[in-house]
């Protein structure tokens, strides 16, 4: 049996907040507070530290199969783990593409192996033609937990009304990436003054308006729980405010790197700035960071990007868009959001935990008598200096940053998987 002593358990889902003992057997929670009748084969310290459930990360990007210079489902699973994430969701843009049972078991089969839950979703339409549907049906039933082509936006609006109407079929989240590429010159950075200065054109905000606005109708209209990805334009926040309102069952993500950094970054930082959609100006970031403070955006997901070195040193205009985010995702909130006074340690909580669990069903997200003892310890006040990453790669412009937030444990099934 573990016990963790005298944390702070911070628990989203049931409003728990205290200063108490948690006790684990097995895989599961089995009391809370003070048991001497109990014997503890090992005892963690949890003085001065939250103790919240696993984070849950509903994007992210392992590129396994196809990719795995990049990153694999191993390297993949270490880098959440130090990042205090127990579940995640893997996109399905891989090689081959998650667009048929054969893709999709072999993934889970051998994700099973992992130190952490990793889940996948599958592809929208095959082999991201955004002409034929998948078998949501048949997908469903071999595991997939969504649906998506992120990477690469659907365009016909036809389509996107059948995949909803299917996604709602099976009762599942269909998630979209939303630019428009007829509306984008150049991807990765926001068209503005900054891409007007390094003369490269750039993808403005209207890109993503004019898909979230679109989305946001047909959810309404077929009643898909749909997932607005990598929310990055203040005008979208305010969509997705005005579908929740009518009753729409629209949720929407936000990265770390969206409401921290802003278009004045990429000068500094280069091709480690350049992301789909991009970082846009300060009165998006503002608009994202109020979106998270009222609940228009439910979730916080780091759209875990790796890249190889080799890739992101090249032009900016020819470098892969995307940064690593799980190992900063914590840190970024607690130092951009809390520190700051945007949203309390239980909201941010909230944001990575509980809510992304919901959304896809899982059980997970939460700290209960019986559930599942999928937890995170760490520091909300310590401040660390990002050094290294567990991560196959090292594409992020956080690296040498100093942040509050340091992860101690990392416990997923009872077990100890990252210990910092």
């Amino acid at each position: 049996m573990l016990v963790i002593r005298n944390g702070r358990v911070m628990d989203p889902a049931s409003k728990r907040d205290e200063v108490t003992d948690v006790w684990v057997k097995e895989n599961k929670i089995t009391g809370f507070g003070s048991h001497p009748e109990w014997e503890a084969d090992e005892e963690l310290d949890g003085s001065g530290c939250i103790v919240s459930p696993g984070f849950v990360d509903v994007h992210v990007h392992f590129r396994d199969p196809g990719f795995t210079y990049k990153e694999d489902l191993e390297t993949g699973s270490k880098s959440a783990a130090a990042g205090g994430y127990t579940t995640v969701v893997c996109m399905a843009n891989t090689r081959p593409i998650v667009d048929n049972p054969e893709v999709l078991k072999d993934i889970l089969k051998r994700a099973e192996n992992q130190p952490i839950h990793v889940k996948q979703a599958s592809a929208v339409s095959v082999g991201f033609r955004g002409k034929e549907l998948v078998d949501f049906e048949e997908m469903a039933r071999c595991g997939a937990c969504g649906f998506t082509d992120d990477g690469l936006p659907l365009t016909d609006a036809g389509f996107i009304k059948r995949a909803m109407e299917a996604a709602k079929k099976v009762d599942m989240p269909i998630s979209f990436h939303e630019e428009d590429p007829s509306l984008n010159e150049v991807n990765g950075i926001n068209k503005g003054i900054i891409s007007q200065r390094m003369g490269i054109g750039g993808a403005p905000a209207v890109s993503e308006d004019v898909m979230v606005a679109r989305d946001i109708m047909l959810a309404l209209e077929t009643g898909a729980k749909v997932d607005i990805q990598h929310i990055s334009s203040g005008r979208s926040v305010d969509l997705v405010r005005y579908a929740k309102k009518q009753g729409a069952k629209v949720y929407a993500e936000a990265t770390p790197h969206h409401f921290t950094l802003t278009e004045e970054d990429v000068p500094n930082y280069g091709t480690l700035c350049k992301m789909n959609p991009p970082v846009r100006t300060e009165w998006d970031r503002t608009k994202i960071i109020e979106g998270l403070a009222d609940g228009t955006i439910d979730m916080i997901a780091t759209d875990h990007a790796p890249h190889s070195t080799e890739e992101k040193e090249r032009k900016f205009a020819e470098a892969p868009s995307g940064i690593i985010g799980l190992e900063t995702a914590l840190s970024l909130g607690i130092t951009s959001l809390v520190k700051r006074g945007y949203l309390s340690m239980m909201s941010l909580l909230e944001k990575m935990t509980v809510n992304p669990a919901r959304l896809y069903k899982f059980e997970a997200g939460e700290l209960k008598e019986g559930g599942p003892a999928d937890m995170v310890i760490f520091n909300p006040d310590e401040i660390r200096t990002v050094e290294s990453f567990a991560s196959k790669a090292e594409n992020s412009p956080f690296l040498g940053a100093q942040l509050y937030g340091k992860i101690r444990y990392t416990i997923c099934d009872g077990k100890i998987v990252y210990r910092g």
